[in-house]
């Protein structure tokens, strides 16, 4: 779905700048969902299964590309 603009932007900027993009993304969102977590009293186990949702439906939408 998203592949097609992530290739756009990869070809754009370069695929480094990509990646650190990327990287800071997915660091940003994962910190959201610990304060969510905490927020709520939700366990790390249960956090870390949300991260990892958060990861295969980042693939799925072609994030990841």
């Amino acid at each position: 779905m998203f592949a097609p603009i992530v290739l756009l932007v990869a070809k754009v900027l370069g695929r480094k700048e990509l990646n650190q993009l990327r990287g800071k993304a997915i660091a940003a969102h994962s910190k959201v969902i610990t304060q969510v977590c905490t927020r709520f009293g939700i366990d790390s186990k249960a956090r870390q299964s949300f991260i990892r949702t958060a990861r295969d439906n980042g693939k799925k939408l072609g994030l990841l590309a």
